[in-house]
């Protein structure tokens, strides 16, 4: 007879699931008897209170499948025929137990092996299936999956709010950087501004025949400081930026101080 459960949502944490459920059915008095895991499917024997079986632990989509396969006599088996053929069909049985073309012993069998072929065991999919019909360790089973899956799941929302967390702060950072570019380019415009007007202060004092060499060789520096404050905003490094425009700040300052002297 087999039973089976699943773990939703937590195939991502598959070698964890696997690990935990262990450590879940040792702590319940389960004797692990051998084991193979991998990486998407892992097998184990297990023995709980005289009863022994086989377990398969695989990944199904987003989920963890656990399936239990209990082997015991055919007279515990019928304890539980019920439920296992209840996806079977009822009238096929009945019809060959009454010809007498069939010994009812056949026709139980054959309806297990077709149950389990086909995937007839609704009665034992999940938690929530009948727990008097299941054996006591497809009890046990059934509440380490449980757990597990709770617990996984835990560490998945955790997970999750960390991830989002550090999104939020990425959105808050690119709306600073961005607010940050657009006072930066503010602050370039003005100067750039200015360096056109000491500019065309010194070509008119150099028209009117002054010594215009120092306030041009401020203004020269001033541009060329001025293109590297641009350069670097493209680039995002506003420490740059503002070094370079202070700097070229100083420069304008400069010329015009020169020039004011020199009239």
């Amino acid at each position: 007879m087999a039973f089976i459960y699943y773990g939703q949502g937590v195939s991502s944490l598959y070698r964890d699931f696997v690990e935990r459920l262990m450590s879940q059915l040792a702590l319940r008095g389960t004797e692990i008897l051998q084991q193979e895991i991998g990486d998407a499917s892992s097998r184990m024997d297990v023995r709980h209170i005289g009863e022994e079986g086989s377990m398969e632990v695989t990944i199904d989509r987003e989920n963890v499948r656990v399936s239990y396969t209990v082997k015991r006599e055919r007279k515990e088996v019928k304890k539980g025929i019920a439920g296992a053929v209840a996806g079977a069909s009822l009238g096929g049985l009945l019809g060959g137990i009454i010809r007498g073309d069939r010994d009812i012993g056949d026709v139980i069998g054959g309806a297990l092996g077709g149950a389990a072929a086909g995937g007839a065991y609704g009665a034992y999919d999940g938690y929530e299936s009948s727990r008097v019909e299941r054996t006591a360790f497809a009890e046990v089973l059934a509440q380490a999956v449980r757990d597990v899956e709770d617990e996984l799941q835990a560490i998945l929302q955790g997970q999750e709010e960390a991830r989002e967390a550090l999104r939020e702060r990425g959105r808050q950072k690119r709306e600073e950087d961005l607010a940050r570019t657009e006072e930066l380019r503010e602050l370039l415009e003005e100067l750039y501004g200015d360096l056109l007007a000491v500019q065309e202060e010194v070509e008119l004092a150099a028209a009117e025949g002054l010594d215009v060499k120092k306030a041009r060789a401020r203004t020269d520096r001033a541009e060329a400081l001025y293109l590297e404050a641009e350069a670097a905003l493209e680039d995002g490094n506003h420490a740059i930026v503002k070094a370079k425009a202070k700097a070229a700040r100083a420069m304008v300052d400069g010329a015009r101080d020169v020039l004011a002297s020199a009239e």
